[in-house]
């Protein structure tokens, strides 16, 4: 969380699902295994919006599955929270 410290006023995030393990999204073009988990991505993204001005963001690296959906449900409920925490005050 240090890093926060070291950012800009307004910030914009890219949100690579890659960083997430497997167990939790598996549909992504690489995953990794001993990934981060949702509410460690979470908790992070709530320190910096309560420290910068998130400008815009974006998601990369879904790779749908007709079969699970899971992990489309994950990124779609990540963003709503992400834009949630920007705008709640507003």
């Amino acid at each position: 969380y240090m890093v926060s410290q070291k950012l800009h006023d307004n910030v914009y995030i890219t949100i690579d699902l890659d960083v997430f393990d497997p167990a939790i999204l598996p549909s992504t073009g690489t995953p990794e295994p001993d990934g981060l988990y949702y509410r460690e991505v979470l908790n992070f993204l709530k320190l910096i919006n309560e420290r910068h001005n998130i400008i815009g963001l974006d998601v990369v690296e879904l790779c749908p599955n007709e079969i699970n959906k899971s992990s489309d449900f994950l990124a779609s409920k990540l963003i709503y929270q992400i834009l949630s925490m920007r705008y709640q005050n507003q």
